[in-house]
């Protein structure tokens, strides 16, 4: 705790703390149960695409069949390519974080006569994994993002609860102990003083 000075100046400066501290607690309070919820929200979208990575991934697997040779693999791959990656920003609680969008995917096309019947399928479930492990990543990048300002936002309030407000309540509590007593010592010592006059007189 620190040296604290036994004033009435103090004393006014340990309660408009307390006061500070006391209306911001609330807001912080609300915030940190708002990225608990945010948080619980991002750990369902997270089991949630990994379960769509999965069924995909297996989707894939029931095609890979026709993937019988590295040059048919390749065939299928040179089909499908990533142009870019579309993401937004939301603001959640005070903190900006990545929204997915979607996948921007070039416009490669093919001869419906000469390629094989599963080509359709087979470029689908490409687009379909990639775009769902596209998302999964930026899904993990708002998980971090919120778990990092829950743990501060955390941090905060079991300060302001168990140091701060603690600290200034003990605080204001020694120096009206010490104003007091200062008072009485004072009070007796005039009395003391009026007497001692009183007799010489």
């Amino acid at each position: 705790m620190a040296k604290i000075k036994y004033t009435k100046t103090e004393q006014k400066h340990q309660q408009d703390s307390l006061k500070q501290f006391l209306r911001f607690l609330p807001t912080l309070q609300l915030k940190k149960q708002q990225l608990q919820q945010e948080v619980r929200i991002s750990v369902e979208k997270l089991s949630a695409n990994r379960a769509a990575r999965k069924a995909a991934l297996d989707r894939l697997a029931g095609l890979l069949l026709f993937f019988s040779t590295q040059e048919e693999t390749e065939r299928y791959a040179s089909l499908v390519e990533v142009r870019s990656i579309i993401t937004s920003t939301m603001n959640i609680a005070g903190i900006t974080i990545p929204i997915f969008d979607k996948v921007e995917f070039a416009p490669l096309e093919w001869d419906l006569l000469t390629t094989p019947w599963q080509t359709d399928d087979c470029v689908q479930a490409l687009k379909e994994s990639l775009s769902l492990r596209a998302e999964g990543k930026v899904l993990e990048k708002q998980y971090e993002l919120l778990l990092a300002e829950l743990t501060t936002t955390t941090q905060r309030v079991n300060l302001f609860e168990k140091v701060k407000i603690p600290e200034c309540k003990e605080n204001i509590r020694r120096i009206k102990i010490q104003l007091g007593d200062m008072e009485t010592s004072a009070v007796a010592r005039s009395k003391i003083a009026k007497s001692k006059s009183q007799r010489m007189n």
